[in-house]
């Protein structure tokens, strides 16, 4: 029950992320906002999200993990009732930055619960139920707000966290208890200073990196100069969180080898992780011509892959090395990366299932046994800040991925249109065949009455231009499957610089 318990909020977090960026062009509509601006509804609440996750460990000491988590769920659930009636933009970009915050905690509290809540014989069974319940939340994302945004409104993508958020606290009060060292602990006074420095390069990292392309990058002044000052907060951050005697974030953590290159995996897997949970629906929508809904479908058997995987791994992280399973879990994450790589644009809606599943079960092959081995020599006491900061650089790393897998699409149409454009020269024979097949089907189609000889001829001519337009967008996507392997095949061996960790039975894993 403790388990259902913290699987509910945790859910319901993951959940409304993926609804959310399924509705944005419903919401964008609604509060008569662009496609541009209403990005900000995802970029306001990850800002408050990342803020809070490592700060979550001083919290729960200072006012009692139950207490805290409980106050979270609140927040986040009124927080969900203001987005889903918000009249304005701006309206709904407050009330995002406000459930943000009360989210960024849910997830590093519940794996905290969890991992210390049970002896090791009973541990197994409630990561599975947890893991379960986390991987089955972003299938069911993209599917269930397609169909809310269609069938009712995009508000009740944001509603239905209400009755979610009722039952969470009922089961929360019922069921869960803080250990005695949480009960009794002192957490000392907040760290202004530190929090602040955390907000400010924060923040300024998710801004840089979700305008940065529609920016040009470093050639727009905005982006250098926020650069530097992020630059600047990050490392007076990092020195004052050393020399602090007590800290918001424990960095001294770091000092473990496991929790410093487990946290560096978490990033470099979360950047491919999100990367391509990113680029496969945009393949789907923009070159097939799918709807949301569709290509949400079309992609969601990677959660099959991911919960044939938990059984398997749970059992299997007790036997061997769990080396072993991180980097089988990232080769075969690279593999089906060029396995979509060969993409094309005759494909059917199920031509990529098996690369699909194949990839849910590689996540479900380092998420797990790669928390067990970076927290496997940690105290129970150090639990609380490390989760924060590993779900934290997840989080970063998943950022930085859609971010660089979007540049890299938009970059590359640009490179291979021209390599394109080079080769088509009007007075090859194969060029005008070509255009003289397509007028002569205008001239069928619109009959002797229709446009004249030269509109026909400027017609076919945007038609070829829009084929090179389309080639050269899947090229880029290509090119995007291409430099995901490539980073999926670099982490392999940088896994064996973990030390070897092979956990108890029952040990704790995390799916997400």
């Amino acid at each position: 029950m403790i388990a259902l318990a913290v699987i509910l909020p945790t859910f319901m977090e993951v959940l409304d992320t993926s609804i959310a960026a399924v509705a944005l062009p419903y919401i964008a509509g609604s509060v008569s906002a662009t496609n541009d601006e209403a990005t900000w509804v995802l970029t306001s609440y990850l800002v408050a999200n990342a803020v809070v996750l490592p700060a979550s460990s001083w919290f729960s000491l200072r006012f009692g993990r139950k207490r805290f988590l409980i106050t979270c769920i609140i927040i986040f659930t009124i927080s969900s009732f203001a987005c889903g009636s918000a009249t304005s933009l701006g309206m709904i970009l407050l009330a995002r930055a406000v459930q943000g915050a009360g989210g960024g905690a849910l997830q590093p509290l519940s794996q905290a619960i969890l991992l210390e809540s049970f002896p090791p014989k009973k541990r197994g069974l409630a990561m599975a139920l947890f893991g379960l319940g986390v991987v089955v939340a972003p299938v069911l994302g993209p599917t269930l707000g397609g169909w809310l945004t269609d069938t009712y409104s995009w508000r009740w993508a944001f509603y239905i966290n209400i009755p979610v958020g009722i039952l969470a606290i009922m089961m929360i009060t019922r069921y869960v208890q803080d250990p005695s060292y949480i009960r009794d602990a002192r957490a000392g006074r907040f760290d202004r200073i530190g929090f602040g420095l955390l907000a400010l390069w924060l923040a300024l990292l998710q801004i840089i990196l979700d305008k940065g392309q529609e920016d040009d990058w470093f050639g727009a002044s905005w982006i250098r100069w926020a650069t530097f000052i992020l630059i600047v907060s990050f490392v007076a951050f990092i020195i004052w969180e050393v020399r602090r005697h007590a800290p918001l974030v424990n960095l001294r953590v770091f000092r473990n080898r496991n929790f410093a290159f487990g946290c560096l995996l978490i990033a470099l897997f979360g950047a491919a992780i999100y990367g391509l949970v990113t680029l496969l629906p945009l393949f789907y929508q923009e070159l097939l011509g799918y709807t949301a809904l569709n290509a949400g479908i079309a992609v969601s058997p990677r959660g099959l892959g991911a919960i044939v995987a938990m059984p398997m791994i749970g059992l299997l992280t007790s036997r061997i090395d769990n080396r072993y399973l991180i980097g089988f879990g990232f080769f075969l994450f690279a593999v089906c990366s060029l396995w979509f790589a060969h993409v094309d644009l005759q494909i059917s809606q199920w031509t990529l299932l098996w690369p699909i599943i194949l990839s849910g079960f590689g996540s479900g092959c380092v998420f797990v046994p790669l928390s067990t081995t970076a927290m496997a020599e940690l105290r129970n006491e150090e639990i609380g800040n490390a989760s924060g900061l590993y779900n934290l650089l997840r989080n970063i790393g998943g950022s930085i991925g859609i971010s660089v897998v979007n540049t890299i699409v938009a970059r590359h149409e640009q490179v291979h249109r021209a390599e394109m454009v080079h080769w088509i020269d009007p007075t090859r024979p194969a060029l005008q065949q070509q255009l003289h097949g397509i007028q002569s089907l205008l001239t069928q189609s619109n009959g002797p009455a229709g446009p004249a000889l030269s509109a026909q001829s400027d017609r076919a001519i945007g038609i070829i231009d829009g084929l090179v337009n389309q080639q050269a967008r899947l090229w880029s996507y290509v090119d995007d499957f291409r430099y995901l392997a490539f980073a999926c095949f670099l982490c392999v061996p940088v896994v064996f610089m973990l030390k070897k960790a092979v956990a108890k039975r029952g040990a704790v894993s995390s799916a997400h």
